[in-house]
């Protein structure tokens, strides 16, 4: 049976790492204010993590076995867990690259030996239609996941990339996944905003009150504009609970889509230095 750590010893370990002193003020909290969020942002994050080990593991099975139909129904999904948490698989950036680049981070695209992870498979399932060239893919796909879950349990979370980590999200969806060039061939970006908003609302919820104390109007406000943003992807739910292909939004759609992010983005950069933390 596997044991996770505690809630008080993650606090702890907090408390040690940080070498949070009674009398130590980081600008507008005290760090011992920022314990408990960072604490329960890493069991979030764990939480997850354990799911896309979990998830991975079903999804490689499928296309290891030939089943695209399957794989095609899993990739999504499956992709939600670690785009909940990317600001923080960010961090180990030879993973977030193994797990999660694009074609055209390789020289020769998608014929580049080094493309794989999520979208070499992707494209093998949409685009060549067979999965015959990428077991070994999927079978590196699956160990970087798991050692990627390692590394996340064994991480001293930074509580400034913690904070920080909700606008992070928001600017890449404004800056570079609205175009809809991340999920290209599948064209299901719009599970992959979902999971970053509510990564990223999971970082301004436990955070919420300690922003309430320095700005309620600015908490409302953020609350305010997270409902915009999910109400505006609700629109494109299928009766199924997924979402429609990315390619049916038009370019109004995507252009005020994206506007939205902006603004929660441009909000959410005012967070850490809201608690001291730049």
């Amino acid at each position: 049976m596997t044991t996770h750590p505690s809630r008080l010893m993650i606090r702890v370990a907090a408390i040690l790492t940080l070498g949070l002193g009674a009398g130590t003020v980081l600008g507008a909290v005290s760090p011992l204010e920022l314990v408990a969020p960072v604490a329960d942002y890493k069991l979030y994050v764990a939480e997850n993590s354990r799911k896309l080990v979990t998830d991975v593991r079903n999804f490689t099975a499928a296309v290891k076995a030939g089943d695209i139909e399957k794989a095609k129904q899993l990739f999504a999904p499956t992709r939600m867990s670690y785009e909940r948490i990317e600001p923080l698989a960010e961090l180990f950036s030879d993973l977030d690259s193994a797990i999660d680049s694009r074609a055209d981070d390789h020289e020769k695209a998608e014929q580049d030996p080094a493309f794989g992870g999520f979208h070499r498979i992707e494209y093998a399932l949409w685009v060549e239609k067979s999965t015959k060239n990428v077991g070994p893919v999927a079978d590196k796909l699956l160990a970087n996941v798991v050692e990627l879950q390692k590394r996340l349990t064994a991480l001293t979370f930074p509580p400034e990339k913690v904070v920080g980590g909700a606008a992070v999200l928001m600017e890449e969806v404004a800056a570079t996944k609205i175009s809809g060039e991340e999920d290209r061939y599948s064209h299901t970006d719009l599970w992959d905003f979902q999971a970053n908003f509510e990564g990223a609302y999971k970082i301004v919820e436990l955070l919420r009150p300690l922003v309430a104390k320095q700005d309620q109007a600015f908490a409302d406000k953020t609350d305010a504009n997270f409902k915009v943003v999910f109400d505006t992807l609700q629109k494109y739910r299928t009766p199924e609970g997924g979402f429609q292909t990315y390619e049916k939004l038009t370019d109004r759609d995507r252009k005020l889509l994206a506007g939205r992010v902006n603004t929660l983005a441009e909000d959410l950069s005012r967070l850490r230095g809201m608690l001291g933390l730049n």
